[in-house]
C-alpha cells in the first residue's frame, strides 16, 4: 500500500491568491494578491469569473518567478464545476501539458501533491498547480442557484470564491514540500449535504492519524496543523475524534474554513468551503508565515466531500477524501 511519500528536492518558487470581495473583508484580506470587487469580476457570467481569477492567479504567479508559459514542464489543475470546466477553459490557451485533477474541495492538496512527485522524480522542472471555486457557480451545481433565496441550516458552509495557484520547482527556496499523504475515501454514511464538515472530519482524522504514524510524527512537532474546510461543526467533530484517541492538546490546530472568514461579522453560517478555501488560506497565511520565519513545519490536510447531485437526491451517503501536504522553513 502506498503512504507516505517523501519529496528531497521540492520547493514553493512563487504562488498568488485572488478572491472575491467577501473573501477579502475576512482576516486573510490584506494578504491576498487580488481582490475582485464583484463575482463576476469584469465577466458577463460567473463561470467566466471563475475563470477570470484562476487566470489572474496563474499570471501574478508566473510573473512572481519571472517565468513564462514556455518554462512550464506541465500544470496539475481542477475546480468544482461539471467537466473542470474553468480548468479546461483557462487551460486551453496555455498550450502546455494539463492534469485534470478532482477531488472536490481536496483538489488543492491533490494537485500540488500530483505536481511535488514529478518535480521530486526528475519528470518536470516547473509546474504549475492550481486550483478555483465560486459561490455563485457551486451553489447552482450543487444546492440551489443564489437567486433562489432559499434558507439555508446553520451548519452549512459558504463556498469561498477565489483562485489559487502555485509554482514548484526543485530549485531551492525557503518553504520546501517535504512530504505528502494521499487521502483514501471514508464514508461514515452520512446523507445531510448541509452539513458536509461532519461529513469529512472522518477522512480528515484518517489522513491525520496515517501521516503522523508514517513520518513518526506527534501533533506537537508542528507548528500549525490546518484542515481544509470542516468548518465550525466538522472541526469540532474532529477534536472529539482526536480526543476519544487520547490526544489532549490542539492549541497548534484550525481550520481554513475558519480562518478565511470572520463568522461573527460576516454572514457565512459554519465557515467556508470551496476547493480554494485551503488553497488561498495556504498562500496567504501559511507560506506568508513561513516566509517571515513565524512558522517553521506545517501540515496542511485539504478535505473533500465527493458528492453528487444525482447520489445526493437519491439519499446516498457522501464519501469523503482528505489529502495532507507538509510544509517546512528552509534556510537558503
Amino acid at each position: 500500500m502506498m503512504n507516505t511519500i517523501r519529496f528531497d528536492h521540492v520547493f514553493i518558487q512563487s504562488s498568488a491568491a485572488c478572491v472575491g470581495p467577501m473573501e477579502g473583508e475576512g482576516p486573510c484580506g490584506s494578504s491576498f494578491d487580488y481582490i475582485s470587487k464583484d463575482l463576476y469580476d469584469g465577466q458577463d457570467t460567473f463561470e467566466k469569473g471563475e475563470i477570470s481569477l484562476l487566470n489572474r492567479s496563474c499570471d501574478l504567479t508566473m510573473r512572481k518567478a519571472n517565468l513564462h508559459l514556455e518554462n512550464l514542464s506541465g500544470a496539475v489543475g481542477g475546480d468544482l464545476m461539471n467537466q473542470l470546466l474553468a480548468t479546461h477553459y483557462f487551460a486551453k490557451d496555455l498550450h502546455i501539458p494539463l492534469i485534470g485533477v478532482y477531488a472536490a474541495c481536496a483538489t488543492s492538496s491533490l494537485a500540488i501533491a500530483l505536481a511535488s512527485i514529478m518535480v521530486d522524480r526528475s519528470w518536470a522542472k516547473n509546474m504549475l498547480a492550481f486550483t478555483s471555486s465560486h459561490n455563485a457557480t457551486a451553489e447552482r451545481q450543487y444546492r440551489f442557484p443564489n437567486e433562489y433565496g432559499v434558507q439555508k441550516k446553520e451548519t452549512t458552509t459558504t463556498t469561498v470564491t477565489g483562485a489559487g495557484s502555485v509554482l514548484l520547482s526543485s530549485q531551492k527556496s525557503c518553504i520546501q514540500v517535504t512530504n505528502c499523504t494521499l487521502g483514501k475515501i471514508v464514508d461514515w454514511h452520512f446523507t445531510d449535504a448541509g452539513n458536509m464538515g461532519i461529513a469529512m472530519a472522518p477522512a480528515a482524522y484518517d489522513t491525520l492519524l496515517r501521516h503522523l504514524s508514517m513520518t513518526h510524527s506527534t501533533l506537537s512537532d508542528y507548528d500549525l496543523i490546518l484542515t481544509g474546510d470542516l468548518s465550525h461543526a466538522g472541526f469540532s467533530f474532529l477534536l472529539d475524534l482526536l480526543a476519544q484517541k487520547g490526544f489532549t492538546q490542539f492549541t497548534n490546530m484550525n481550520d481554513c474554513g475558519l480562518l478565511i472568514y470572520d463568522r461573527n461579522r460576516q454572514p457565512v453560517f459554519c465557515g467556508g468551503s470551496g476547493s480554494a478555501c485551503s488553497m488561498c488560506v495556504t498562500i496567504a497565511y501559511v507560506f506568508e508565515r513561513l516566509r517571515k520565519k513565524e512558522l517553521n513545519r506545517v501540515l496542511v490536510l485539504a478535505t473533500g466531500a465527493l458528492l453528487s447531485p444525482i447520489a445526493t437526491f437519491q439519499k446516498q451517503s457522501i464519501p469523503c477524501i482528505a489529502h495532507a501536504i507538509e510544509y517546512q522553513r528552509r534556510e537558503v
